[in-house]
């Protein structure tokens, strides 16, 4: 929460709240709902794709119960660290649907694997076969940085260090916090070994199933770049010129970074990326990246509503059959 709220204010520093009401008023409410419905159908093929990853566990849930689950996991991802937070809600429902509980909750984390692998790669095609030469942006770069707010508050992040050192060493200091931790990590290592065997089962089971694998790859491309060239189109409609190869480069970048439990929801985090590699590359006027961004937010917290409306109505819980 505190690197949430410490991205937010660095993002909104400087803006200048009167260009950025004019940039507001030029949002035609048009490209808004096209930007959120694109959304909405993204995360449908995106439930497909888990429920691919499932059936090549030999898994059957039915899909209805996998689209639940999914924007389940999608509405909590506005509230746990990082992006991607509510995949551990996910995971742990979809034990409730099947006797082969490890590999299900292993299937969350190959989706969301196969779902960054694929931003990273859409990221780096379009840097190579677009970008590259061509990112010049503008001259004229934003105030401050991360270098100078660290260096403002180098002494709060050295005490902040300290504090959780001088717990670690009171908790070692004393024979029974030594004796815990032992027990603690003994209990670790057991464990782990025998789920690192388990996840080795469920792992060759993709690595048989090559094809299953690229034809989930395959749909993260659809349903990202369907949704990035939705954003371009909004973007247009904000006063944005930057072309759709920039989109390209910089929404897969910066909704990769957001994923890392670094902060609520990525919140911030993906805020102040975006805004600062639009005005970097592309020369944008910081208040029409930020309208821009702060769209996304939205689309993202109303796409999610309905897994609150799954979660609310208990349709998360098995009773399907496939």
């Amino acid at each position: 929460m505190v690197v949430a709220v410490v991205a937010i204010g660095w993002v909104l520093r400087g803006q200048d709240w009167a260009e950025l009401g004019q940039v507001f008023r030029r949002l035609n409410l048009g490209y808004f709902a096209l930007s959120l419905a694109v959304f909405t159908a993204s995360q449908l093929i995106i439930a497909f794709r888990w429920w691919l990853l499932l059936r090549a566990q030999t898994i059957c849930i039915a899909a209805g119960a996998t689209v639940r689950l999914h924007f389940l996991g999608l509405f909590y991802n506005n509230v746990m660290p990082g992006s991607v937070g509510g995949d551990l809600l996910k995971a742990w429902y979809v034990t409730k649907h099947t006797e082969k509980r490890l590999a299900g909750a292993l299937s969350v984390l190959v989706d969301r694997v196969v779902g960054l692998v694929g931003l990273v790669f859409m990221a780096v095609f379009a840097y190579l076969l677009f970008a590259r030469g061509s990112l010049g942006g503008s001259t004229e770069t934003r105030s401050g940085g991360v270098g100078p707010w660290l260096g403002q508050h180098k002494n709060l992040i050295f005490w902040a260090f300290v504090g959780v050192l001088a717990v670690l060493v009171i908790v070692l200091v004393q024979p029974y916090g030594r004796a815990r931790l032992r027990r603690t990590l003994g209990r670790a290592v057991h464990r782990g070994i025998d789920l690192l065997l388990e996840v080795k089962d469920a792992a060759l089971v993709y690595l048989n199933k090559p094809l299953t694998v690229l034809g989930a790859m395959a749909l993260t491309f659809v349903a990202q770049s369907v949704v990035i060239v939705a954003f371009w189109l909004l973007g247009r409609n904000l006063g944005i010129e930057a072309g759709l190869t920039h989109y390209f480069l910089i929404f897969p970048v910066t909704w990769v970074v957001g994923a890392l439990p670094i902060s609520v929801a990525g919140l911030g985090v993906v805020e102040a990326g975006t805004v600062e590699l639009f005005v970097r590359l592309t020369g944008t006027p910081a208040e029409n990246a930020l309208a821009l961004v702060l769209c996304q937010r939205l689309i993202w917290v109303v796409a999610s509503l309905p897994g609150a409306a799954v979660h609310l109505l208990g349709t998360h819980l098995p009773g399907e059959l496939c």
